[in-house]
């Protein structure tokens, strides 16, 4: 009976979590576009800016309520013998007699019960348009909300651009780094050759040793600096930190279209979502200014009711109804209104001011993306040249060092230019694809379909 049990617990339990585990381990193909369209429904920033543009959504709806009237439905049950109120319940209910107005009857009632059914209606029909105002600010508010989750997810498709190619490169470095070491323990082994053979002293040994050593440290940085990379990939798309995509795309240099610095200038104050939200907010306080000032005006409302008043439940009484309409206008409120209107002068300058600040932020986070793209196809030159370089100084030093024609300390350091040329080549690719990505979010063009993402 317990080994049943254990085994029925294995297989219900342990079984699908062990299945859910490494599931979560095993490598997922992923191109650069699955990557974005996962993100764009799984990262919980994308849903936070959802959730917000909901609630902007139903802002506005309040505010389009405050246009209609209200009407309320109450059910009203009562006993007592306080001798106003008997006095006006029987009067309600429609039951009052002529014994009723014995003096006895009037000072001292006896318990009264009361159901009262009643349905109330007021409608605000003229505030000097403080409701029409405000819900036009509502929909620009609503407005603003959705240009949020239009720069969110640029921001969100940078975000993956960034940890896909960081893959990338990381596994490129990895590469070099693994490289790198073969070169060492061929160098290490050449060196053994040459000592043992009595061409060289024993120094050039332990050189080529040291060398050995801190490349495979290398490697091993390299590696973990993958494992970070996936890690990032993953919390990028949204999906746990252990989930672990395999980019099919290469990492290869490509020749992006890049405009004249001015024009770039002109299409991001045109399409940056964040600068359209800013100024969807400056006018929503214009709004607000106006609604500050329109309260000062007299307001006009209508109201009204029907009731029903019975002694048990059920509309078997009397019933009566009332209808009215009130002007209001406030003479004094300690200055509150005063203050409140230019509260919403000084947002509204607030507003004003921070609208060209942003402005000349952005034109400098243009120009910055511009001339950091504009390096990183000048060094993917360079680095590419110097790699091509160093493999043949490589080749031409070792087959020199062979000869004893240069020391070992000749050997290794060109061996080091040569690490570090094919290094940096990656990291100048690896540049180029985030500079441009980085181009179009300071443009506000980024999106799925940029040229970035397509490959």
């Amino acid at each position: 009976m317990f080994r049943h049990n254990l085994r029925s617990f294995i297989t219900a339990v342990v079984v699908p979590l062990l299945a859910t585990t490494a599931l979560a381990y095993t490598p997922q193909n992923l191109t650069l576009e699955q990557a974005i369209a996962i993100a764009l429904e799984k990262n919980p920033v994308r849903k936070a800016a959802l959730a917000e543009q909901k609630a902007a959504a139903a802002t506005t709806r309040e505010a389009r309520s405050l246009l209609l009237p209200r009407i309320v439905f109450a059910e009203t049950a009562t006993r007592g013998n306080d001798p106003v109120y008997a006095f006006g319940t029987r009067l309600r209910q429609h039951s009052f007699t002529e014994a009723d107005f014995a003096v006895n009857r009037l000072n001292t009632p006896a318990p009264i019960s009361d159901f009262s059914s009643r349905f109330t209606g007021q409608w605000s029909v003229f505030d000097s348009m403080q409701s029409w105002v405000g819900l036009n600010r509502a929909k620009l508010m609503q407005k603003a909300a959705v240009h949020q989750v239009d720069r969110t997810d640029q921001q969100l498709i940078f975000r993956v651009v960034h940890g896909y190619y960081g893959v990338l490169v990381a596994g490129r470095q990895l590469q070099a780094a693994e490289a790198a070491l073969k070169t060492a323990q061929s160098i290490e082994e050449r060196s053994r050759s040459r000592v043992e053979s009595g061409v060289a002293v024993s120094a050039d040994l332990l050189s080529a040793q040291v060398l050995v050593a801190e490349r495979q440290q290398q490697a091993i940085r390299a590696r973990n600096r993958l494992s970070l990379a996936h890690t990032e990939l993953a919390l990028a798309v949204g999906m746990p930190a252990d989930s672990k995509f395999e980019p099919v795309d290469v990492l290869a240099e490509r020749d992006f279209p890049i405009l004249p610095l001015s024009d770039l200038e002109h299409v991001a104050l045109e399409r940056r979502p964040d600068l359209k939200r800013l100024l969807t907010e400056e006018s929503a306080q214009s709004r607000a200014v106006t609604m500050a000032k329109a309260a000062f005006a007299p307001r006009m409302n209508v109201f009204g009711s029907w009731q029903t008043n019975s002694r048990s439940l059920g509309w078997n009484g009397g019933n009566n109804w009332t209808a009215g309409a009130e002007l209001q206008l406030d003479l004094f409120d300690g200055g509150a209104k005063a203050a409140r209107l230019v509260r919403e002068k000084a947002v509204q300058e607030r507003t004003a001011a921070m609208r060209e600040a942003f402005k000349d932020n952005i034109r400098l986070e243009v120009r910055s993306a511009y001339y950091d793209l504009d390096a990183a196809r000048q060094q993917v030159d360079l680095a590419r040249a110097a790699v091509s370089q160093a493999k043949e100084s490589i080749r031409i030093m070792q087959n020199r060092y062979d000869s004893g024609l240069c020391t070992l300390t000749d050997l290794l350091r060109v061996e080091d230019a040569a690490r570090r040329a094919q290094s940096d080549y990656w990291e100048a690719v690896y540049r180029l694809h985030t500079s441009y990505a980085n181009l179009e979010l300071a443009t506000g063009t980024l999106s799925a379909n940029s040229q970035v993402v397509k490959q």
